[in-house]
């Protein structure tokens, strides 16, 4: 598995610095990191199955109404966004799905008469849930955070957990490199384009808008001017 480390050499060979006396690991670290965070947004909006967890089950007591990041228990550490939640009796692993809603129903407002959660909604970065009357596990599907950025020099020999994007990064960096170090859009634009190019190789599927490719398309009814036809 790649490097850190291994990737920023190689994004400071591009930018031909192989001797890394300007580009060193400390000056590019920033822009590796940044490469890692668009990645990571990359594969969340086209749904790459690589950011799909399910998590432990998570014992919620009774009475208990939220998990969020503040609480206890807690969110997992590299949670996103949630995808399905599921609901099961402590311990008994009988998993059944809960409900999304808009909002809590008003008539099951400040009542624990249920002993499952049934439905929950999303309020204010934290799952809301009806209170129950029993201990329940819950079970979530969700996108994960893949790289735990920001990524310090202490630990840039540390494997990344993936091995098909390391091309992709070395590109971008250097691409971001060209751009804010060296001040120069052609040769970031040029690096852009191999990193997009790059990326979409790897993941085997059509990478929207990580090419800066200019489409000519042709007037409407192009085809009906030159034909003489009149409208």
């Amino acid at each position: 598995m790649p490097k850190p480390s291994d990737i920023i050499t190689v994004s400071a060979g591009l930018m031909n610095d192989a001797a890394q006396t300007r580009y060193t690991n400390t000056a590019v670290l920033p822009f590796f990191n940044l490469s890692l965070d668009e990645l990571q947004e990359i594969f969340e909006l086209n749904g790459i199955p690589i950011t799909n967890e399910t998590s432990a089950a998570i014992t919620i007591k009774s009475g208990i109404s939220r998990l969020g990041f503040d609480t206890t228990p807690a969110l997992p550490s590299d949670f996103i966004e949630l995808q399905e939640l599921w609901e099961s009796p402590v311990g008994l692993s009988r998993w059944t799905p809960v409900i999304k809603k808009d909002f809590i129903p008003h008539y099951l407002e400040d009542t624990t008469t249920i002993s499952q959660f049934l439905i929950y909604t999303w309020e204010h970065g934290r799952i809301a849930l009806v209170p129950a009357n029993q201990d329940n596990d819950l079970k979530l599907d969700y996108t994960a955070n893949m790289f735990n950025t920001p990524i310090v020099i202490g630990n840039i020999n540390v494997n990344l957990p993936f091995t098909n994007v390391k091309t992709y990064l070395e590109y971008k960096t250097a691409a971001f490199c060209a751009m804010f170090m060296a001040e120069n859009p052609q040769r970031a634009t040029a690096l852009d384009s191999l990193a997009g190019g790059a990326l979409e190789r790897a993941l085997g599927i059509p990478i929207k808008g990580m090419q800066s490719i200019t489409t000519r398309r042709r007037p409407f009814r192009h085809s009906f001017k030159h034909r003489g036809v009149s409208y």
